[in-house]
């Protein structure tokens, strides 16, 4: 799906006539994903010489995304401190070695703890900015942001008159894809709904947890079944491609074909291991404690903050931010005065 077909997706659900309540438009972004992407790709300096191309950057794409996809509501959603423990007790590996030594923007540091302090500090900052701002932002210790936007995304999906869009490069949100949930992977500039799933990776959304199980996820270490690859994978387990298929259905497939191949038996040696791996990518069952979940329902239920606009600015141009947004004034009324 492209853009030109985003106005087309968006009237889905409004039918015809007169009397169609009109959808309210939730969005509901992966903060440090949109940061990161935006830190690594914008090299802006201000005039002091420090890098500011994330903060920038930030809000320049948040903007973008409230005027795309029509916004009547925005979520921002941090991981927490400590976010990645209880999936990391499951499987040491996951998400270790992610960006560790590596610089991304050569010209503006010369080292890569130089680069890691600026990119705290701009993070830190966004925070502040977004506090002058009509979008609602969570973040909750030792809770990873995947799993706020999914319990956030599914509760909200629940009234029909909501159309909730889920803003991430991570592949993991498509398994919650439905008619009123929305990805866009603003790394494809690509949205996905049910079809578009089925259609890119053969798969109806409910399965594509279990595609990422087989294939495996380099971005968070974990390992797939050696020897299968996207050409393989559909003619030892057709199966997938039809809707209803679990994990436990998946295992009784390859206990059936064991003697067929030896894909099947790779499937089989570590059931726990592989259990593990199902738990850690699942986000039909966000990993969040009761008072988290309590939390979240009430947060859900406040009113939007209000706007600050002036203060806003004030912090624009502290930070020397320049034209990193042209005409900031007129932007931010044109952009975030309709979610109040």
């Amino acid at each position: 799906m492209e853009n030109k077909d985003l106005m087309k997706l968006l009237d889905e659900v409004q039918g015809d006539g007169d009397n169609t309540p009109k959808e309210k438009r939730i969005v509901l972004i992966d903060a440090l994903n949109l940061f990161f992407r935006n830190f690594a790709v914008i090299g802006t300096l201000n005039s002091e010489g420090a890098h500011v191309g994330g903060l920038g950057g930030f809000f320049r794409s948040l903007g973008a995304l409230i005027r795309n996809l029509e916004a009547d509501q925005v979520y921002v959603v941090f991981d927490g401190i400590g976010s990645s423990n209880n999936r990391k007790n499951l499987i040491p590996e996951y998400k270790s070695g992610r960006n560790t030594s590596r610089i991304t923007n050569w010209e503006a540091f010369d080292s890569y703890e130089d680069e890691s302090n600026s990119q705290v500090d701009q993070i830190v900052r966004i925070a502040q900015y977004l506090k002058t701002l009509p979008v609602k932002t969570v973040v909750i210790d030792k809770v990873e942001a995947d799993d706020v936007i999914a319990y956030v995304g599914e509760k909200l999906s629940h009234n029909k008159e909501n159309k909730v869009y889920i803003v991430s490069s991570d592949k993991d949100y498509l398994q919650l894809a439905k008619d009123n949930l929305i990805i866009y992977r603003p790394i494809e500039k690509r949205y996905y709904s049910p079809s578009t799933i089925k259609e890119k990776f053969g798969c109806p959304a409910s399965n594509f947890i279990l595609y990422k199980l087989l294939m495996g996820d380099s971005s968070d270490k974990i390992e797939g079944v050696k020897g299968l690859g996207p050409k393989k994978l559909y003619k030892y387990f057709p199966e997938l491609q039809n809707e209803g298929l679990n994990l436990e259905g998946l295992l009784n497939i390859a206990e059936e074909k064991l003697k067929e191949h030896i894909i099947y038996a790779r499937l089989l040696s570590d059931p726990h291991g592989l259990k593990n791996k199902y738990k850690i990518m699942d986000l039909s069952k966000p990993m969040l404690d009761e008072k988290d979940i309590e939390y979240l329902d009430k947060f859900m239920k406040e009113p939007t903050p209000k706007f600050h606009p002036q203060i806003f600015l004030k912090l624009y141009n502290s930070d020397n931010l320049g034209n990193l947004i042209r005409n900031v004034d007129v932007w931010l009324k044109e952009r975030f005065e309709k979610l109040v």
